[in-house]
């Protein structure tokens, strides 16, 4: 069966995707039934705050359907898993009315989802849960405390720079329950370390058990996919974040900060969690704290006012890491087999004069051939620039080898807390080995801790781990401390 075609529109943001899906909507609408945006943007998905996660005005949407915008509380905690299967959804009706489906966002995590299936780890499916052997023969080992944090985990998972004690024990429980998994991890990373716990709770099984299965399926796209990556060169980009959020603050930035805070004081139900959702947009975290200051004075308005643009700049440089280290990865492997995912990067430097040269009109064509089965153009040739950002070093995209990728391990040395170890990349490891801080810790380490600093200089001699995840349980509790990775 041939695959339903699909539209999405990925980048950073201040790059113009929401006014290429409506270009591209309107265009289609002239020669199919119509088109309809589908919206894959973490933040714009919550109601209110509508500057500051930048969603395009009604006015401005010239007709066109947008989908999954603003229809969230603001405290709901609305996850990966959950977006795709509304995605899902929304892109089945539209297939239905024999219109087009256009998903549009900077959550290139989200999308990836969509686009790619079986990679995420989920519930069983209406049916009795069951412990998988290794799960309940850990459950049999628990200590007791950690055994009642897992009958009764949190609703949420709690702040380490607040509560340091309850994130460590997390991922105590997490290192017990599946040590692959807490070798991922950093401690203070509660979302993640929450999240593998739940995936536990919910399927009864190690996440890294499901992992190993996923990785024996060939990578296979759920649709016939044409991407579209918008880019700006970062210099210019952030010129324009930067003027933007100066724009945001004279449109009424702080009266949004302040409605949303004002509802964050009234009562509310148990499922909204002020730590959550759109409680953790760019903008509100940075003004918050001067809003309700009791003082509030011009020099933390500008510190505010910086913090949102370094945010924003550094929120950028991520989205354009996703892309190139896991999306684009992700489609190349695809692709080697089928091209089913043809992908472009339109430059969107200049989004003034130039935008209909090298966004618009190049979208609009690539399109109608898509959509009409035509051959495609090379993606390497549309320009100079994505010639240079499309050609990617190969990377792992078996489920396992990303487990493995990055792995953290405990230096003792530099450890102070027991209940909160220091933890380093493996990769950076050998730089840390001879970073001052912990050569001066050295010459004060125990008979314990000169046994650790040989481990460690033995793994960075040898480039590879010298102990398994689950050997490694053994010897940091055989030495006093618990946690490992």
């Amino acid at each position: 069966m041939a695959l339903r075609p699909l539209i999405a529109i990925f980048g950073t943001t201040g790059v113009g995707k929401s006014n290429l899906a409506i270009e591209l909507a309107l265009h289609i609408s002239k020669t199919c039934k119509g088109a309809r945006i589908i919206n894959a943007d973490a933040m714009q998905v919550y109601a209110g705050l509508d500057l500051i996660t930048n969603k395009v005005p009604d006015t401005e949407r010239h007709g066109v359907e947008h989908l999954l915008m603003g229809f969230k509380q603001p405290g709901e905690q609305y996850v990966v898993g959950q977006w795709v299967k509304d995605a899902i959804r929304a892109i089945d009706e539209t297939h239905l009315r024999e219109e087009i489906p256009i998903v549009v966002g900077g959550t290139s995590y989200w999308m990836q989802h969509l686009m790619f299936p079986d990679r995420l780890a989920g519930t069983q499916p209406e049916t009795a849960l069951v412990l998988s052997e290794s799960i309940t023969s850990a459950l049999t080992s628990l200590p007791p405390h950690l055994l009642e944090l897992f009958n009764s985990l949190p609703q949420q998972p709690p702040d380490a720079a607040v509560d340091p004690a309850a994130a460590s024990a997390l991922h105590l429980l997490l290192l017990h329950l599946d040590p692959a998994i807490a070798a991922r991890w950093h401690w203070r990373d509660t979302r993640k370390v929450f999240r593998s716990l739940c995936i536990v709770k919910d399927t009864g099984r190690r996440p890294s058990e499901i992992l190993s299965e996923q990785a024996e399926t060939v990578l296979k796209p759920r649709y016939r996919t044409l991407c579209f990556w918008l880019y700006a060169e970062p210099s210019v980009l952030h010129r324009r974040l930067d003027s933007r959020v100066d724009a945001m603050i004279e449109r009424g930035l702080l009266d949004e900060v302040r409605a949303l805070h004002s509802l964050s004081q009234q009562p509310a139900s148990t499922d909204t969690d002020y730590t959550l959702g759109i409680y953790q947009s760019i903008g509100y975290k940075e003004f918050h704290g001067y809003l309700t200051a009791p003082s509030q004075t011009e020099t933390a308005f500008n510190e505010a006012v910086e913090n949102m643009k370094l945010s924003t700049r550094q929120y950028a440089k991520r989205q354009i890491s996703w892309i190139r280290n896991k999306l684009l990865p992700a489609i190349n492997a695809t692709n080697a087999e089928d091209t089913t995912v043809p992908t472009y990067l339109l430059d969107a430097t200049d989004i003034g004069e130039k935008w209909i040269s090298r966004v618009r009109d190049p979208a609009l064509q690539l399109s109608r051939d898509f959509l009409n089965s035509a051959d495609l153009r090379d993606p390497l040739t549309l320009s100079e620039t994505a010639r240079t950002m499309l050609e990617v070093s190969d990377k792992p995209v078996d489920p396992t080898a990303v487990l493995k990728a990055q792995r953290k391990v405990v230096c003792s040395v530099c450890t102070v807390d027991p209940t909160q170890p220091f933890m380093v990349d493996e990769g950076r490891l050998a730089a840390h080995l001879e970073s001052r801080p912990h050569k001066r810790l050295v010459n004060k380490k125990t008979p314990e801790q000169y046994k650790e600093e040989n481990r460690l200089r033995r793994l960075r001699q040898t480039g590879t781990p010298k102990v398994t995840a689950e050997s490694e349980v053994e010897t940091e509790t055989s030495s006093g401390s618990l946690f490992s990775s």
